[in-house]
């Protein structure tokens, strides 16, 4: 797997991580022995970024995490959340307490590093934040970590082009987390401006839409009865129908590349930047092995234009998320 460096402290990391937040919370049941097969898998794969937070299964997701990384510490780098302090089984998008005040750093990191077992994690990310709290004492505690030796390197999660600037005079983020794909771009207006003007590294979640760029997802009814996307705008009703179109062009430039869909969306995101990191979900490993493989998919720039007339006048119908979830980004 190719490395790529995350930020100008040298963080560096394989160039598809892996998101473990469905193996604890929001897709559907958990399944232990599968999920940790699944990161071991990930392991002798050459995958070294594991992505988690503290809010996923309410710690959960670290003490899982751990099981595997005990003795395989060596070949990781961990990155871990804080700031959500309590969040339902809908997610977010339920409604969830934001603390981004210095002392809840301190309290969640130590929190963190218990259930991880570990005596650093690489990098912390500030999940949400509540913009009632000044992103300087935010992020001034969260160098104090760094300080003490608790902390590697730092990063920020669905934040403004302003915030980042503030934040990076305080100390140096390596990394900004935030939705980022063929149906999210967003970013693109002017966080990614500057987080690249700033040297900052960008780590793309839900890089396949939540699963809906995979094309095989086209009925609800074929979703768990817990399964957060129930309840995302964007998967309901018309929005869904409207949707499809953009499912059915990518997966046309696929088949004419000879990739899957998954695998397109997640080399488009590869080659958008050389410090672009996606890190798609799964806790099985066939899909893993089909998101890894992506890393070899290398698009040529006529590639990159064809897609892009593909895809030339579709519209992403519906929110990112229900409307108490929207009120946590872009602070």
């Amino acid at each position: 797997m190719d490395q790529r460096t995350l930020g100008s402290g040298g963080l560096r990391v394989s160039a598809v991580g892996l998101g473990c937040m469905g193996m604890s919370a929001f897709y559907g049941p958990r399944d232990e022995e599968t999920s940790l097969a699944t990161l071991h898998h990930a392991l002798d794969l050459g995958v070294t970024f594991f992505d988690t937070s503290d809010a996923y299964g309410s710690g959960h997701n670290e003490e899982l995490l751990a099981r595997v990384l005990g003795a395989r510490r060596s070949e990781a780098v961990v990155a871990t959340k804080f700031g959500i302090r309590s969040v339902g089984p809908g997610g977010t998008a339920g409604g969830a307490v934001i603390d981004s005040t210095p002392e809840y750093a301190r309290q969640a990191c130590d929190a963190s590093l218990s259930r991880l077992g570990a005596d650093h994690i690489d990098l912390y990310y500030l999940h949400r934040r509540n913009p009632e709290v000044p992103i300087e004492d935010t992020v001034g505690a969260m160098a104090e970590l760094v300080q003490a030796g608790k902390v590697r390197h730092l990063g920020l999660s669905e934040v403004n082009a302003d915030t980042l600037r503030r934040a990076h005079t305080v100390h140096p983020i390596a990394a900004l987390q935030s939705e980022y794909s063929l149906w999210e771009r967003g970013l693109e207006e002017s966080v990614l401006p500057a987080a690249r003007e700033l040297g900052i590294g960008v780590v793309p979640y839900a890089p396949v839409g939540r699963g809906f760029l995979t094309g095989a997802l086209t009925d609800l009814d074929d979703l768990a009865e817990d399964d957060y996307r129930r309840s995302d705008p964007r998967f309901q009703g018309e929005n869904l129908k409207r949707n499809l179109v953009l499912v059915e062009r990518v997966r046309e430039v696929a088949a004419g590349i000879g990739c899957t869909p998954v695998q397109l969306a997640l080399a488009w995101l590869l080659a958008q930047d050389g410090d672009l990191v996606p890190i798609p979900g799964t806790k099985r490993q066939a899909y893993l092995e089909e998101n890894v493989a992506a890393a070899g998919v290398a698009l040529t720039a006529g590639q990159l234009r064809e897609l892009g007339s593909a895809l030339a006048g579709t519209e992403v119908s519906g929110a990112r998320y229900a409307e108490t979830a929207m009120r946590l980004l872009n602070t």
